[in-house]
């Protein structure tokens, strides 16, 4: 992102360096809000696009820029999830959340494959989890805000209430409510070891064919759902049960010739990755919950790999 160094009247802004330092704050805001890192950066550029329209008097007189970009890119953002639904009633199967690489894997997208800047990794921990990011896909907009501010970012009730335009009490409340949805205390973390050993046993047996072994892996109730976008052929629902995700494994394996499954890192959980002739074609994520995998999200949208492989 190009950014304005100077003033409009030629003198340079003191603080240029402290302003470009919410970059990173501000991406990792937005990608967790709208669960896209293309949408993310277009909403980092225009608040600060919305900064640089003001007058350098204007600028002077806000105590705080990186809290006003903040607010900014949090009400932007809050708008966007206004219309998602609309959008999504037009995608063409599934929607998932954009997957993100490890950051020593992290690619710009832009042509020629270049590193992204620092600037424009997320930081991967539980908040970004493809599990985490589909459930906050089914609050609404006001909940998603007010519980990510505050339970992910820390930001006060009171801050949030002047962000989402609402009172504090409501926005403890809405955050509350997204709160529940949540997985339930109960559900004991799987250790990441123990993730990486049973995405690593998934792999072997998809490589092998054994739909016994499949299955064995899969929670009963195990669902697997693909994101192609209209522009790869893919399921446009969800599969339900051990049996029949471990079934469509083996024929989808069956019918895509020459591909390499690499054991990579998705949103900071084990996962696994498809390439053909080097370029990757699909991310797997996964949610492994009671020793079991529960959940399989495969994104082949290209359009959503840009992070991980150069354009062509």
């Amino acid at each position: 992102m190009s950014t304005r160094s100077e003033s409009g009247d030629g003198r340079r802004d003191p603080d240029l360096t402290s302003l470009m330092s919410e970059r990173r704050q501000l991406i990792n805001l937005a990608y967790r809000l709208l669960g896209s890192l293309s949408d993310a950066d277009d909403v980092v550029q225009e608040s600060y696009t919305r900064w640089y329209a003001m007058s350098r008097q204007q600028r002077e007189a806000i105590e705080s820029p990186g809290g006003w970009l903040t607010t900014v890119a949090s009400r932007i953002c809050l708008d966007l999830l206004g219309s998602a639904r609309a959008r999504r009633e037009r995608y063409v199967g599934e929607w998932i959340p954009e997957p993100l690489p490890d950051r020593t894997e992290w690619i710009s997208g832009r042509p020629g494959g270049t590193v992204a800047d620092p600037a424009d990794r997320v930081t991967l921990d539980e908040s970004v989890s493809m599990a985490f990011l589909v459930v906050l896909e089914s609050m609404t907009p006001a909940e998603r805000v007010a519980f990510v501010l505050h339970d992910v970012f820390r930001y006060p009730f009171t801050e949030v209430a002047q962000i989402v335009g609402r009172t504090p009490a409501a926005c403890r409340k809405l955050a509350s409510s997204a709160r529940r949805r949540i997985r339930p205390p109960h559900a004991a973390a799987t250790p990441t070891a123990q993730q990486a050993g049973l995405v690593r046993d998934f792999k072997y047996a998809w490589e092998a064919k054994d739909i016994d072994a499949l299955i064995g892996l899969l929670d009963p109730d195990a669902t697997a759902t693909a994101d192609g976008g209209g522009q790869v052929s893919t399921l446009h629902r969800p599969i339900e049960g051990a049996a029949q995700v471990a079934r469509y494994a083996v024929e989808i394996g069956g019918l895509i010739p020459d591909v390499t499954i690499l054991e990579r890192t998705v949103n900071g959980q084990p996962g696994l990755v498809a390439q053909r002739d080097g370029v990757v074609v699909t991310v797997m994520a996964f949610d492994v919950a009671d020793g079991r995998i529960r959940h399989i999200w495969a994104v082949r949208n290209p359009e959503k790999l840009h992070p991980w492989t150069a354009r062509p």
